[in-house]
């Protein structure tokens, strides 16, 4: 039996992260990209962290050019894989034109990889969707569980959300249809919002949250909230959904306690004030976020999002898959440490020397 994994979009930030995960458990794996010449420079940026054993099969890491959009490359990515980890699919960091520039790639994407992981053999496919898919914006802050869907006739629903719910119902209409001896296991994985360390690669879209706080993009932080969680601790949750007998057939939101954005800048104020970082720790009223909004795109996305909490259960996650989370401050501190290592963020005062003997 092979045990070679395909994870798609390799190069974003969770699928990093999955790679690791995979390759610290003992699979092989393949990604897909839209360029297979980024095989070298993924290589290197996650070799740092891993163990001896999986850097050695780091080297067997190769990449097949594959996009969402087109049929292509598809059926050479999965071939002789044991299990998929699909984890591309489009996060705008600006509000797109129409909602079908996000809507069709998703759903499109997310069936091209079902049908030729059916067609190929493949054991199991772990879609990953999100807390987008369940939560419904017009609500009174009730908790979500995985028995829930978001409701696309919502005026808050966005493009994201209406992706994210689109194709999440496809891939499980698509699985219910396939004939017997084609028929594949589906699980699914909805997370909240990523943070966490960055293994290389371009600024994504997850992190934007401490990037603009830590380079004070924003004079005040929006009433804005996130059920956020560790990148880490997702990628954990797909490798353990891959594999374990009874996560077949179900979906798991994976996200820890509702934030708001002014909690997310009160812990990075007390991590990197001291280091030059001015972070705004005041609330920003509506009529300012919706002035801020008119020159700042990310601001706008965040708009249908205002005065409302993302409040989710990921109990049945912690019952069946035995999913653990780190605690809310390591994972934000771990996400602005990695901005400034990378140097994506830049101090905007001298730092405060240290007391002395301190």
């Amino acid at each position: 039996m092979t045990d070679t994994v395909l994870v798609t979009g390799a190069t974003g930030f969770l699928a990093r992260h999955c790679i690791v995960a995979l390759l610290e458990a003992g699979w092989r794996v393949r990604g897909s990209a839209r360029s297979a010449a980024a095989a070298d420079a993924l290589r290197r940026s996650l070799r740092p962290g891993l163990s001896e054993a999986a850097r050695q099969r780091l080297e067997g890491l190769s990449l097949v050019a594959a996009d969402l959009t087109a049929d292509a490359g598809w059926a050479e990515a999965v071939a002789g894989c044991r299990h998929v980890l699909h984890v591309a699919s489009p996060f705008p960091a600006a509000p797109p034109r129409t909602d079908d520039e996000l809507i069709v790639p998703a759903r499109e994407g997310a069936l091209r990889v079902l049908r030729a992981a059916a067609e190929a053999g493949v054991e199991r496919v772990v879609l990953t969707s999100s807390i987008a898919a369940i939560i419904s914006r017009m609500h009174d802050g009730r908790l979500f569980t995985e028995a829930d869907w978001s409701d696309l006739d919502s005026p808050h629903a966005g493009a994201y959300d209406k992706s994210k719910h689109l194709a999440e119902r496809a891939a499980w209409d698509f699985v219910a249809g396939l004939p017997p001896p084609q028929r594949l296991e589906l699980v699914v994985i909805n997370p909240g919002l990523l943070l966490g360390p960055l293994l290389g690669g371009a600024l994504s879209t997850s992190p934007l949250v401490v990037h603009k706080l830590l380079n004070r993009d924003v004079p005040a932080c929006p009433d804005v909230h996130f059920a956020i969680v560790d990148v880490r601790d997702v990628a954990a949750a797909h490798v353990a959904a891959m594999t374990h007998p009874q996560a077949a057939g179900e979906r798991f939101i994976c996200a820890d306690q509702d934030v708001s954005m002014l909690d997310i800048a009160r812990v990075l104020h007390e991590g990197f004030a001291a280091r030059g970082f001015r972070v705004p720790t005041r609330k920003l009223p509506l009529l300012a976020m919706r002035l801020v909004a008119l020159f700042d795109p990310a601001v706008r996305l965040a708009l249908p999002y205002v005065g409302r909490p993302e409040r989710v259960d990921s109990g049945k996650a912690r019952r069946l898959l035995g999913w653990t989370t780190r605690p809310m401050r390591e994972t934000i501190l771990a996400t602005g440490e990695s901005l400034v290592a990378q140097g994506l963020v830049k101090p905007q005062r001298p730092p405060q020397p240290r007391a002395a003997g301190g």
